[in-house]
């Protein structure tokens, strides 16, 4: 064997131990995050799904591509599934309410208009949201039965993540967008710095995806609400009702980058639910927010998008009938879902800021991840 023959085969060997090591240490950072309930903090009275994620809810399926390059891209693209099956042909009632309009979400008006969602909802980052609509309407058009198709609304949300990432530079493809659809899965959910959660700030802390779900009590029907979450937005920081801003030193000082931001937020439910009331669970969902402390600044985009998955009240894109008609939970039994959704938002955050970990990208800039420590000690009055 020649010496050069030799010399390529030895560093491939050294080169298959490095990457190994890497695997290695990647899986095991990972495994060692944790979240707030892991940490001995429950949020709440309801009881969280198996999994505690937007994906207890039967039928939902979460992908997500996560983007680091370099020292300056950080970002990626999550995309929720409320079903798995053509989404066009089979709608799923849907209600958007903004708790503040500083976002360019797309597809907002004619899910207003009526009331159903008929593409995935992607979230990414804010000068994103152009090629990822696109994306969903490449992904629609080639559908199987929806060769006639000739108008989609996309929906698609986005925080920006600036400080982090080199957002000028675009870099997510359509291409980033449909692998988050192909891989989108049932089961737990990644959170923390990915997808759209990767180059994201939450309370001057590294921010990131999160998700919690809630079972409402069985006699009223035993239903799940799930939320999901893309955490970039600031405040006073509080937990279980304690102020933790002043032990962790977070007090903001211009009220606009330390306050500024933006918040995704997803809820999907199984129980038959109208637009109507959807658009009344979704305002709950900000009633979580407030709870971390969010106080929905003037340059913040709080935005929910509300689903239910419920087979029976799927809307078809072709009627077989003059007449629709639907299932949907009475007024008076409405208020545990609400309590589900403002439990599984403010957990979802709190998810969020325990996954995810200290990120250094664009420009240098540098984000610590929540001091798990002190929170602790804080709560704990110590």
């Amino acid at each position: 064997m020649s010496t050069f023959l030799i010399q390529l085969f030895r560093s491939m060997k050294w080169f298959s131990v490095f990457l190994l090591m890497g695997v290695f240490m990647s899986y095991n950072s990972y495994s060692q995050q944790k979240r707030i309930r892991e940490a001995g903090i429950s949020l709440g009275v309801l009881q969280p799904g198996k999994m505690n994620a937007i994906t207890d809810v039967p039928g939902v399926a979460v992908g997500q591509v996560t983007r680091i390059l370099g020292d300056s891209v950080r970002t990626g693209v999550t995309a929720i599934l409320p079903h798995t099956g053509n989404l066009f042909q089979q709608k799923v009632p849907a209600a958007i309410y903004i708790g503040n309009g500083f976002g360019k979400l797309a597809g907002y008006s004619q899910v207003e208009e009526l009331g159903t969602l008929e593409t995935p909802i992607v979230l990414t980052n804010t000068l994103s949201v152009p090629v990822a609509m696109e994306a969903l309407i490449e992904y629609t058009l080639r559908q199987e039965g929806n060769e006639e198709v000739r108008s989609v609304n996309p929906v698609v949300g986005e925080t920006n993540d600036g400080r982090l990432n080199d957002i000028r530079g675009r870099h997510i493809r359509q291409a980033h967008v449909l692998e988050a659809i192909s891989n989108a899965a049932s089961g737990p959910v990644a959170e923390g710095n990915v997808g759209a959660g990767t180059g994201t700030v939450a309370f001057g802390f590294k921010g990131g995806i999160g998700t919690a779900s809630r079972i409402v009590p069985k006699k009223v029907g035993g239903y799940t609400v799930g939320v999901l979450v893309q955490a970039n937005f600031g405040g006073i920081l509080t937990l279980n009702g304690k102020n933790l801003a002043q032990a962790l030193d977070r007090i903001p000082e211009s009220y606009k980058q330390d306050t500024d931001g933006s918040c995704m937020m997803v809820v999907i439910t199984d129980a038959p639910l109208d637009t109507r009331n959807l658009k009344r669970l979704a305002k709950r969902c900000m009633l979580g927010l407030a709870r971390t402390g969010g106080i929905a600044s003037n340059g913040s985009g709080d935005y929910v998008i509300a689903l239910s998955t419920a087979k029976e009240n799927r809307v078809a894109y072709t009627p077989e009938s003059l007449l629709s008609s639907s299932s949907t939970i009475h007024n008076d039994y409405m208020s545990p879902f609400f309590l589900a959704a403002i439990e599984a938002t403010e957990e979802a955050i709190w998810n969020a800021l325990f996954s995810a970990e200290s990120m250094t990208g664009f420009q240098g800039a540098r984000v610590e991840a929540l001091p798990q420590d002190k929170v602790l000690k804080a709560i704990r009055g110590e």
